[in-house]
């Protein structure tokens, strides 16, 4: 049955398994292939052009090896880069991408004034640009590119994210409660949400932290129950697929999700031929 096939999730790397983590949450009783592209990240440091084609490519992949019946773009770069490609190419899958939290963080905000880091990628992106003009009357918003943070995260380099962490908090600048202050931060990449705790202590409790993965988890509910797709019995399951290294991403699900099934390794060519 097709309610029975899993959802595909894809990122450049391990940032979107905090996407994975909500969507799980959401939905315990879905199974899901979770693709992380780490031979070709980041994604938000390359061209429009390049993370297109791989998301199509990727998307591609998980039809023909895995019959997925929704796909989930978990980064914020191929989103902005390529969700509307694959809702073209693709018109009977559900496709759900992520954004930034603007619209959360202003409705959110007190003050008036919200911090957003993001990849240069992302912020630099027609459709966040649309987004953010979009929102202009219901908050002024503060836009720092975060280059390094992804890849410093995926790395599991602690001291380095403190240090960017720290780098990109201070060029947002003037965070609190009061008049003028930017008392909400949006985590604008699906990586940041595994720093929030370094964020947090540098912010401190007054300072709201917003990210995208339980909208999108509840966005993913809706689109499959609207095609009753929905899947109550499955087994919660996780397959694992990447191009780079799967130790790497069996040390981040272990690390962030408590997961430790191995990951089947890939060649990392461009043409996906990844093992089954």
């Amino acid at each position: 049955m097709d309610r029975d096939r899993p959802i595909g999730v894809f990122d450049s790397g391990v940032g979107g398994l905090s996407i994975l983590r909500a969507l799980r949450a959401e939905l315990p009783g879905e199974d899901f292939v979770y693709f992380s592209d780490a031979g070709h990240a980041p994604y938000g440091e390359k061209g429009e052009h390049f993370v297109s084609r791989r998301s199509l490519e990727i998307a591609v992949d998980l039809l023909e090896q895995h019959r997925i019946k929704a796909l989930v773009v978990a980064c914020n770069t191929a989103t902005a880069a390529a969700v509307h490609l694959l809702r073209s190419h693709h018109g009977h899958l559900p496709v759900v991408g992520v954004e930034p939290a603007l619209k959360p963080g202003a409705a959110l905000t007190k003050t008036g004034r919200v911090g957003v880091l993001a990849t240069r990628g992302t912020l630099s992106s027609a459709k966040f640009q649309t987004l953010l003009t979009s929102l202009r009357h219901q908050a002024d918003f503060v836009l720092v590119p975060c280059d390094g943070l992804a890849a410093a995260i995926e790395a599991g380099d602690e001291a380095r994210v403190r240090e960017l962490c720290r780098r990109y908090t201070v060029e947002v600048c003037c965070f609190g409660t009061g008049p003028g202050e930017i008392d909400t931060l949006v985590l604008g990449c699906t990586h940041y949400p595994f720093a929030e705790a370094t964020f947090r202590e540098l912010l401190g409790p007054a300072v709201q932290l917003v990210e995208t993965g339980q909208p999108v988890a509840r966005q993913t509910r809706r689109l499959l129950e609207a095609r009753n797709l929905l899947n109550p019995h499955g087994r919660g399951g996780v397959q694992w697929r990447t191009t780079g290294a799967p130790e790497s991403l069996q040390a981040a699900a272990a690390r962030w999700l408590g997961l430790v099934e191995r990951p089947a390794a890939g060649s990392g060519d461009d043409d996906l031929k990844l093992a089954a």
